[in-house]
């Protein structure tokens, strides 16, 4: 409900949705995968964020899972039936989005985000779990702003094949936006997090159900000897042509 966001003006705040954008898809929600990169307790910044995020994409409209990383092994320490790795997977497949929240340390993403996101393989059994997902990236950061982090984040979405939207929200002091209740202040940090998940709802809609065309490459469609649609008709005009 909207009034859990106290911080957001109704008269500006915008849901989504299909028909804004002239087009029809599944009537489900956007199923949105949320991942954080720390274990710190008792206060976790970037936890904090992500579920700040949640109450957000909810709110326009989105199904939404938050993934606990407290528990998933180090990649490769053991097999991928680990219950913690087997979730994590299944919900990356069950996403049409992605959110990932990270703090800054050492001037990039941490371990527990990384470890996440390695162990998402490219491709398993022919499914590919991250292609043509859309992807929004967050950082949080203990002193000055900085950007380390989520670019950091966009060469991993893309290299997992991800549709990495433009917009995205860096938190500088993150210990001073947000209250003793562990929710963000109002501001322009707090704004550009509600711009952020606009953003990704409104690709997610764009996105999903077209992901197989616009994933569907020249290069494999000629490795697996898959003729397009149209595709004699072109080859006669070529040969006219000649």
């Amino acid at each position: 409900m909207i009034a859990d966001l106290p911080n957001v003006a109704p008269a500006h705040f915008d849901r989504p949705d299909l028909t804004k954008l002239g087009l029809a898809g599944a009537p489900h929600p956007p199923r949105i995968l949320l991942l954080y990169g720390s274990l710190r307790t008792p206060r976790s910044y970037s936890k904090l964020l992500a579920f700040e995020a949640q109450r957000l994409l909810a709110w326009m409209g989105c199904e939404t899972h938050i993934y606990d990383p407290l528990g998933l092994p180090q990649v490769e320490s053991c097999s991928a039936e680990h219950p913690k790795v087997a979730e994590l997977r299944a919900l990356s497949l069950w996403s049409e989005g992605q959110l990932w929240v990270s703090p800054e340390r050492h001037g990039t993403l941490t371990g527990i985000l990384k470890s996440q996101i390695d162990w998402l393989p490219l491709e398993e059994g022919g499914v590919r779990p991250t292609q043509g997902r859309t992807l929004a990236v967050m950082q949080v950061s203990a002193g000055s702003q900085s950007f380390n982090a989520v670019n950091a984040m966009r060469i991993l979405g893309r290299w997992m094949r991800m549709v990495t939207i433009p917009n995205q929200s860096s938190v500088p002091k993150a210990y001073t936006e947000f209250d003793d209740a562990g929710r963000m202040k109002p501001g322009p940090l707090y704004d550009r997090v509600v711009d952020v998940c606009e953003e990704l709802v409104k690709f997610t809609l764009l996105v999903r159900d077209r992901d197989a065309y616009l994933t569907d490459r020249y290069s494999e469609r000629k490795a697996a000897g898959r003729v397009v649609a149209g595709a004699a008709h072109l080859a006669a005009a070529i040969a006219e042509v000649e």
